[in-house]
């Protein structure tokens, strides 16, 4: 049982990192030999400890929206890999590890043999259930019924390692025990990125929001009657952290550059909008930035997220006739302003000499197979240095997130008021320059397509929160979550397709009314001499045809039309596909451990 006797005999990596962090080099016990006898004897034990359950994520958060509707992949995606083709659990076999909660239990069992006064031994022990809630959500995430470990188990231990799954609720609740105990005992204060009762209870309020939100829409649990007590917990949490977290939103006055500049900056300690961050820590360890954020390397943004952003007046895009076929250049006119803080806009100036990019100066979108033709520049990093590049500070928890949690919360229970969305949604619309979203707004037809499944009798503004939700966390990692709480996994089988191309010819993509590139038929070719635009630059040419032919860049028409990404998406089963079967060689090694929904 490969993965399990890890979490029974996994304590030596800890070991080394705590062992090699002691200050005196020759007193050190040999790493086989550090135990509870001469260790969790001082509250530097217990910190050293606790630094090696910290997992939070880094710079990857850019490109982990890739696969859903917000991104198109050419890389190797679990989800993608799925739908197009047969999964089972001899294929799927990520995922079943135990070695973080093993050490958590391993801490929780042997913490108090330091002489320390009981408010600090909470504090820690706080810090340490809040990591094994951690541990425990993403496994419900993937898995449901997970089975429940609360102790360090031994290899002698038969009846616990070959225990059967427990119930999805026994699991939440206790995740739900071990968040509170941490949101009623961690400080309130920490050292930049480390975790403290805000960052507690800001990951406590999205759980309880995740989990009733899906217990609401996933009927397949049977768990619908349970959604609201987790719904109250996700609004009462969100609340107090607005009331008494002293955090706001950071802006400096400028609506065109305050919400990008959150996402490329060296030093982030002291933001304001900053519930946690994960550092640089002074060059010792570099944010891992790399400029195939920008796109054309694995993933591009989607025209379908591009349409989902309002116009400048607060309309919707899609209300517009022909919007479907608006050149790349009118897309951008008159648009909430985070699109043009998202994506590479029409006279976009890039500083940043990338491989993945034609270089400085002004740019012109840059087409390839199976890429959209859209550009992020949300945490692009637009400076050649690499200093900089490699000392970026990446906002994991925003506090913009928790105004939408508990807009959301409060939508979901059919309680909202216009004074919530005063001090939740709007404040976001008010850093960026957008009209106030109104209590009871027309329901958008396009949103009500997408989520055709909500119930809350306040389904218009809540369709729009869902809409405000995907505009202001763009990019950062959260669209496949929300898609599966909210059950709409079939949004996953949409083509993600890029800018819209009217015919063969010269195109302008910057938006001065010149222009920059030349489509060709698949079947001519490119000449040696490129014609000059009136600037006296040359024309960037491609060469247009349908998926499957021999051509620079694929349109839905061959000769015209949007630029496609891939054929296929595959199918998204439901409910098969919200979960994620058990390895098939553990299922050998403990027969008692049985697949679910279809697996």
């Amino acid at each position: 049982m490969k993965n399990i006797t890890k979490y029974i005999t996994g304590f030596a990596l800890a070991a080394i990192s705590l062992s090699a962090c002691k200050k005196d080099f020759l007193d050190r016990q040999p790493q086989t030999a550090l135990g509870t006898d001469n260790f969790f004897n001082s509250e530097q034990d217990l910190k050293l400890y606790i630094n090696n359950l910290y997992n939070f994520p880094g710079w990857g958060i850019y490109n982990n929206d890739r696969a859903t509707d917000n991104a198109a992949t050419t890389g190797t995606v679990e989800i993608k890999t799925m739908m197009v083709g047969t999964p089972s659990a001899s294929t799927i076999t990520t995922g079943w590890n135990w070695e973080q909660l093993r050490s958590a239990n391993y801490f929780l069992t042997n913490f108090k043999k330091a002489p320390l006064s009981k408010e600090v031994l909470d504090h820690y022990e706080g810090i340490a259930r809040f990591f094994r809630a951690q541990f425990y959500i993403e496994k419900v995430k993937r898995y449901s019924d997970v089975p429940w470990y609360d102790q360090v188990i031994n290899t002698n231990d038969n009846d616990l390692l070959m225990k059967a799954r427990d119930p999805r609720t026994l699991v939440v609740d206790k995740i739900m025990e071990d968040l509170a105990f941490a949101a009623a005992h961690v400080n309130t204060t920490s050292d930049a990125g480390a975790v403290n009762r805000w960052v507690v209870k800001a990951y406590q309020a999205r759980f309880a929001l995740y989990e009733g939100t899906y217990r609401r829409y996933h009927n397949e649990l049977n768990l619908a009657f349970t959604a609201t007590r987790f719904l109250e917990l996700a609004r009462d949490v969100s609340r107090d952290i607005i009331d008494n977290g002293k955090f706001k939103l950071y802006t400096t006055g400028n609506p065109n550059q305050d919400y990008v500049n959150l996402f490329n900056r060296e030093n982030l300690n002291g933001n304001s909008e900053v519930i946690l961050a994960t550092y640089n820590e002074n060059g010792l360890r570099n944010s891992g930035w790399s400029s195939t954020v920008f796109g054309n390397y694995e993933v591009s943004p989607a025209k379908d997220l591009l349409q989902d952003y309002l116009m400048k007046d607060g309309s919707a895009y899609t209300n517009q006739p022909g919007y479907a076929t608006f050149s790349f250049v009118k897309e951008f006119e008159n648009r909430d302003p985070r699109l043009s803080q998202t994506y590479a806009y029409p006279g976009f100036v890039l500083l940043n000499t990338s491989t993945y990019s034609q270089g400085g100066g002004l740019y012109v979108q840059q087409l390839a197979k199976n890429f959209t033709g859209y550009h992020q520049i949300k945490g692009f990093v637009n400076d050649q240095s690499s200093v900089i590049q490699q000392n970026l500070d990446v906002p994991v928890l925003r506090y913009a997130e928790i105004l939408l949690t508990y807009a959301e919360a409060k939508a979901e229970l059919g309680e909202l008021t216009q004074t919530d969305l005063d001090v939740s949604v709007n404040l976001l619309r008010d850093r960026v320059g957008m009209p106030h979203m109104p209590l009871a707004p027309a329901t958008d037809a396009v949103q009500a397509v997408k989520y055709g499944n909500v119930t809350s009798a306040q389904k218009a503004v809540l369709l729009e929160i869902r809409r405000e939700r995907r505009i202001e966390m763009a990019l950062e990692g959260y669209r496949f979550d929300d898609l599966m709480r909210w059950n709409a996994g079939k949004l996953l089988e949409k083509e993600q397709e890029g800018i819209y191309f009217s015919g063969i010819g010269r195109h302008d993509l910057t938006g001065d009314g010149v222009p920059d590139i030349m489509l060709l038929n698949n079947n001519e070719s490119i000449p040696e001499v490129k014609e000059k635009n009136a600037l006296g630059r040359d024309l960037i040419y491609y060469r247009a045809g349908s998926i499957g032919q021999d051509a620079g860049v694929f349109l839905k028409n061959g000769s015209s039309g949007t630029v496609q990404t891939i054929a296929d998406n595959g199918i998204f089963q439901e409910p098969k596909y919200y979960y994620r079967p058990v390895p098939q060689n553990q299922v050998l090694l403990n027969p008692n451990l049985k697949q679910i929904f279809g697996w």
